[in-house]
């Protein structure tokens, strides 16, 4: 591929168009549009280089969000490592349905944040929110408080095994009670095929599955929300695409009202959430 232009490493590619795209923008830092307008310009060989090993890492199955370092969700470009699970269209959702409960001025609690996908959605769209998002891992953490450095969301991160960091009685100014709850955790049952295959198979394992049944995270968030939620606040789970029935029960055992699901663009019920009694 050395010393050719941008138009034949397209028509040579072993990637299909898109993903071609994508890693030639990258490399290039062209824009869509002008890797159409200089599509005659030829790669440096550093750039040559460096595609040819994007392309054989693609092929290998990485993902291309890890290749590029990024990843577009609700509208946001956000920075993604191997250290985080790579944002999904799906999750948007539970965005919208965080926002359309949130009152003015509200708290809102993010538990396990990844890459602070969700939570940087959140305050980037409801400045006038307080944020928390928390997670056990510091690597996590990390690519979470950059993507909110770069929006400049002052978002509030916590090094936290589910609610164990929040503690039992709240801190000096440290809000501990939240209008809305939620969350995205690890529900795919220990043993699932769809592990070792795709993006899956490059992503943090302990993000993707329980390694056991698939509701023991969801088990643990629902128990302890009532102790961190305001009367009438809402929690809000994101779920495997089998476990909404589940989830409904799990929530109106813990005493949760207006207990129901909601379906993703793809007709799946993808989160599931309700709201303590005022």
């Amino acid at each position: 591929m050395n010393a050719a232009s941008i138009a034949a490493l397209q028509r040579q590619s072993p990637l299909d168009a898109l993903e071609t795209r994508i890693l030639l923008s990258h490399v290039t830092g062209l824009s869509r549009m002008q890797l159409i307008t200089h599509d005659e310009q030829v790669l440096t060989p550093a750039q040559s280089e460096t595609l040819q090993q994007l392309i054989r890492r693609r092929q290998q199955g990485e993902p291309i969000a890890y290749l590029t370092g990024q990843r577009e969700f609700y509208g946001l470009m956000l920075r993604v490592t191997p250290d985080v699970l790579i944002p999904r269209p799906e999750t948007e959702l539970l965005v919208e349905l965080a926002l359309a409960r949130l009152p003015a001025g509200g708290r809102v609690l993010d538990m396990g944040t990844g890459s602070g996908a969700i939570a940087v959605a959140i305050a980037h769209e409801r400045p006038d929110a307080e944020v928390t998002a928390l997670d056990v891992s510091p690597a996590a953490l990390a690519v979470a408080a950059e993507n909110a450095g770069r929006r400049m969301s002052p978002i509030r991160f916590i090094e936290s095994d589910w609610y164990r960091a929040l503690g039992e009685q709240p801190a000096q100014n440290e809000p501990q009670s939240f209008d809305v709850i939620v969350a995205n955790p690890p529900y795919i049952v220990a043993g699932d095929t769809h592990l070792a295959q795709g993006d899956l198979r490059f992503e943090p394992v302990n993000a993707l599955t329980d390694h056991g049944d698939g509701l023991s995270a969801l088990r643990t968030i629902i128990a302890g929300a009532p102790a961190h939620l305001r009367a009438g606040g809402w929690l809000l789970m994101e779920h495997g695409y089998d476990q909404a029935a589940a989830v409904r029960e799990l929530l109106e055992l813990q005493g949760f009202r207006e207990v129901r699901s909601w379906r993703d663009l793809a007709g799946i019920e993808r989160v599931s959430g309700g709201h303590l009694h005022p």
